[in-house]
């Protein structure tokens, strides 16, 4: 008959309560049984819980986690912490339902089908109206310059405002969220700002950087400041060489832009100003998605704005001058 392990331990019992030593029980057991006998260890491991009044062989029950916890009731409550909070961490979710890092990833996994993924920054949500509108917009340009081959784009300047804030990045670590199989791809709008800012003017044509104008600390943008600094600092970069070159401005309809001082001021100084359209104010916000047809024209329009300038994309693009401008004013 094969020994198991009550066995040997019935042995050892009975060794102890014959006065047998530890040395002399493991001597005893490997002379009988070589190299099936139990360890030194186990024998002495044995002696000390006999020595402490134990008189069961057999195993105590211990309590602990159940053999599964994959269960409905922990997959329900996972998919509850997610839905609270789509930055949950495993660690999170161990601590608050009490299960182990396998059983949590098998859950997020195999029974929820959810994934991490990072949020795609962008920088404005638009209407499916204005959306359209900026298409209509930028379809009249492409027909008026000639698919962006005219002559005259090399005239055409953009600029606008924005401000520069100062904030504690959110690393990509940081912005990933879980997202059930059937959901769309996270986005975001808003970012986390601090005290400090910098209003920033930025001004490009088909050929790269023209000039970059920052404000004092905090200021917005008037009528005042825009004719009387940061117009004339952008007209003299673009006239440095040639004095009379024809200039084309395209700027938003902010009323610092459509104000009658600026519009004195362009026509004084023989600045031609582009019609904008009826594309309304860059800076409202929607969570409404845009229609198939409207994307597929956005992306054919994004195929040729290189040529023109004159998407109003000018937002994301104003970011990406001004930031490694910045470091050259201060």
């Amino acid at each position: 008959m094969e020994l198991n392990r009550e066995h040997f331990r019935a042995i050892i019992f009975h060794n102890f309560r014959r006065g047998l030593s530890r040395q002399e029980c493991f001597d005893e057991l490997n002379s009988l049984y070589s190299d099936k006998a139990p360890s030194y260890s186990t024998v002495k491991n044995w002696y000390n819980e006999f020595n402490r009044g134990r008189c069961s062989i057999q195993d105590e029950s211990r309590a602990g986690r159940p053999k599964s916890v994959v269960v409905p009731e922990k997959i329900n409550a996972v998919r509850e912490l997610i839905k609270q909070d789509r930055h949950v961490t495993y660690r999170e979710i161990e601590a608050s339902l009490d299960i182990s890092m396998t059983s949590i990833n098998k859950i997020l996994h195999e029974h929820l089908s959810v994934k991490k993924i990072c949020s795609r920054w962008i920088p404005h949500n638009l209407t499916n109206a204005q959306k359209k509108a900026r298409v209509d917009w930028c379809k009249e340009m492409l027909e008026k310059y000639i698919q962006g081959t005219s002559k005259a784009v090399y005239n055409i300047y953009t600029g606008d405002e924005s401000w520069i804030y100062a904030y504690e990045p959110e690393t990509k670590q940081q912005s990933t969220v879980w997202v059930f199989q059937d959901e769309a791809k996270p986005t975001k709008v808003v970012r986390g700002r601090s005290t400090l800012k910098q209003m920033i003017a930025c001004f490009f044509g088909i050929n790269g950087h023209v000039a970059t104008v920052a404000l004092e600390q905090r200021r917005t943008v008037n009528s005042e400041w825009y004719t009387t600094i940061c117009l004339p600092e952008v007209i003299g970069e673009i006239r440095k060489k040639q004095k009379n070159r024809r200039i084309i401005l395209h700027h938003d309809n902010a009323s610092s832009h459509t104000s009658t001082q600026t519009k004195a001021f362009l026509t004084e100084r023989k600045i031609e100003l582009m019609d904008s359209g009826n594309v309304g104010k860059p800076y409202e916000r929607n969570t409404s998605k845009t229609s198939h047809t409207v994307r597929k024209e956005l992306i054919e329009w994004s195929q040729v704005v290189k040529h023109l300038t004159l998407s109003y994309s000018i937002h994301l693009t104003l970011h990406i001058c001004t930031l490694s401008n910045l470091d050259k004013m201060n």
